[in-house]
This record gives C-alpha cells, sequence and structure tokens, in this order.
C-alpha cells in the first residue's frame, strides 16, 4: 500500500513539472502594405489569436495572391489569402496545373470598381481609355480580375491605358489624390484604397461598367459574377454600387494537418462577431458563407469541412 501510494504522489508531482504545451504555428501570407489583404488579414489572425490559445497565426507580407499561391504549394506558407479570380484559375487549372491547395474559409466579395476624384471630368470606362490609371500591384488578384472585366470590352491595360503598377498597394490612393493618376483600379468591401481616396477632400466618385457593358463582360468571362457594393459603404457614396468580381478565400497547403485546418476554421467562425465588428469586409466571413461560396465541397480543406459539418453547414 506505501508502494502505492509513493506512486501516486510521484505522478501528480511529475504532472506539476510537465512544460505547457506550445500553441500550433500558423504562417498566414497575405499581401502588400496598404491594401486590403494586409489589413484583413492582419485582423483575422488577431481574431484567430484570441479564439485559440493553441494556434499561434504569424503574418507574412508577400506580393500577394499570385505570390501566395507557389508559396503555399511550396509548403512555405501554411495559410494565404488569395482573390477569386486567382483562385479559380489554380482550381480549374486554367493556363497552370490544377492545384492541391484547399479552402480553410471563404472571406468576402470583390466587386471590382475604378475610383476617381469627385472633381474629376471621368465618368465611364471610356473615358478613362488612354489616361494614367493605377491598376494595383502586379502580383494582386485584383489587378487579374481587371485584365478580365477589360478584356471583356476588348481593352487591354497596357495598350489602351497608361498602365501604372505599384510596388505597393497602398501607394495607389496618394496617386489619385495629387492627380499623378487619373483613376485607381481595386476591389471589394471596405477596400482601404477607396477608403482613402472617398476621405478626401472633395470624395469620389466609383465607375463600374454599365449594364451593356457588363453583359459583355460576362457573355466573354462568365466566371465573374454580379455583385454589389451595399450604400454607405464608403463616404458619400450615397447608392448602391454593381460590378462584377469573385470572392477571395483563405487557402490551405494540401497538407495541412486535419485538426490544424478543423482548429482554424472553428477559430475564424467563433469570432464571426469580433471579426464583422473590426472590418465591414469581416461580417461577410462566416461559416454558412464559407459553405455556399466555395465553388465545389470538394475543394475544402478535411478539417473545415468536419467544422462545418459539425454545426450544420455542410451537408
Amino acid at each position: 500500500m506505501k508502494t502505492f501510494c509513493f506512486l501516486v504522489l510521484a505522478l501528480i508531482a511529475g504532472c506539476g513539472t510537465l512544460a505547457p504545451v506550445e500553441p500550433t504555428t500558423v504562417v498566414l501570407g497575405t499581401a502588400t502594405p496598404g491594401g486590403g489583404f494586409e489589413l484583413y488579414g492582419r485582423n483575422l489572425a488577431e481574431v484567430i489569436n484570441e479564439a485559440d490559445a493553441s494556434l499561434k497565426i504569424e503574418m507574412r507580407a508577400t506580393r500577394g495572391s499570385a505570390e501566395n499561391l507557389p508559396l503555399l504549394e511550396a509548403g512555405k506558407l501554411d495559410i494565404g489569402l488569395v482573390e477569386g479570380n486567382a483562385a479559380r484559375t489554380a482550381f480549374d487549372g486554367v493556363d497552370r496545373p490544377k492545384t492541391t491547395l484547399r479552402i480553410v474559409a471563404a472571406m468576402y466579395p470583390g466587386p471590382g470598381m475604378f475610383v476617381v476624384r469627385a472633381d474629376s471630368p471621368y465618368r465611364s470606362i471610356e473615358d478613362l481609355k488612354g489616361k494614367p490609371v493605377a491598376f494595383g500591384t502586379p502580383a494582386s488578384g485584383l489587378t487579374k480580375l481587371a485584365r478580365d472585366v477589360l478584356d471583356g470590352l476588348g481593352l487591354v491595360p497596357e495598350r489602351d491605358f497608361q498602365a501604372v503598377f505599384l510596388d505597393k498597394a497602398g501607394d495607389g490612393p496618394a496617386f489619385v489624390l495629387n492627380g499623378k493618376v487619373a483613376a485607381l483600379w481595386g476591389g471589394g468591401i471596405g477596400w482601404p484604397g477607396f477608403t482613402k481616396v472617398a476621405a478626401g477632400p472633395g470624395g469620389a466618385r466609383f465607375i463600374v461598367p454599365t449594364a451593356d457593358e457588363t453583359r459583355r463582360i460576362q457573355a466573354k468571362h462568365p466566371h465573374l459574377r454580379s455583385m454589389t457594393v451595399p450604400a454607405a459603404t464608403y463616404a458619400g457614396q450615397d447608392a448602391p454600387i454593381h460590378s462584377l468580381g469573385l470572392w477571395s478565400y483563405v487557402l490551405a497547403r494540401a497538407d495541412l494537418p486535419e485538426d490544424v485546418g478543423y482548429r482554424l476554421a472553428r477559430a475564424i467562425h467563433r469570432g464571426e462577431a469580433k471579426l464583422a465588428a473590426r472590418l465591414a469586409q469581416g461580417r461577410y466571413t462566416t461559416a454558412a458563407n464559407t459553405a455556399s461560396e466555395s465553388p465545389r465541397a470538394e475543394l475544402l480543406h478535411p478539417g473545415a469541412a468536419r467544422y462545418l459539418r459539425e454545426i450544420g453547414d455542410l451537408r
């Protein structure tokens, strides 16, 4: 009996000396400073870290979607933010092999638009032809979206505009405000570039395809979806804006362990209210949207799919 008690006491004493379990580090690829992905990624990381102490999100600035995809495929990132059009071409193998990356969460819709100063004479895409226009960074998914939208109208940025490509997404608003460019292309709800121009002296005006141009664009690029930016999303915007775009995603490397994907999805969706309170675009990051906006169920990461089934958002 004395031997038994001694062993029990030894076990209890040993348990008291166990080192705390280190959290799982997850490397998140975002984009260049001043853009929508950097802003969203920073807030997403904070929400996940608050929701699950077993996870530690480390942000890594990248050049955007076009760099995040190969970094994820090479295992140099664990998760990354990828614009919808870039994700689509990777999933479908358009001009590249099909990717094995998987969706952890749907982020938000990304309708593409041009922004000009409110005192600008330009009111249509036709008006912008031949003018200096900032199209974002070369590796940005939004830049790819611009190419598809304009291609539907028979236009090419380098040929039909004085195309300006940025080193950092955050440079674009100042170029519009100081007159270096006539317009800036961007997209999404709460996009930082649009927010800054709209808050500038005199405000902003947004330029999107007309109804006829939208039909022409979708006839050539049917993958582009009609989307709406709600009224009052940006300062001085008193009416909804209708344009074209796709949803962006949080993607994971193919071999991210199922348990890690499960914990990420659970933390993201348990933190939905906090993310929505931080960002206008954050209110779109919901479990229901992750289930409904993933192009195909098999594209969901197994851990994310397991969590969505547990809470009843995925059959």
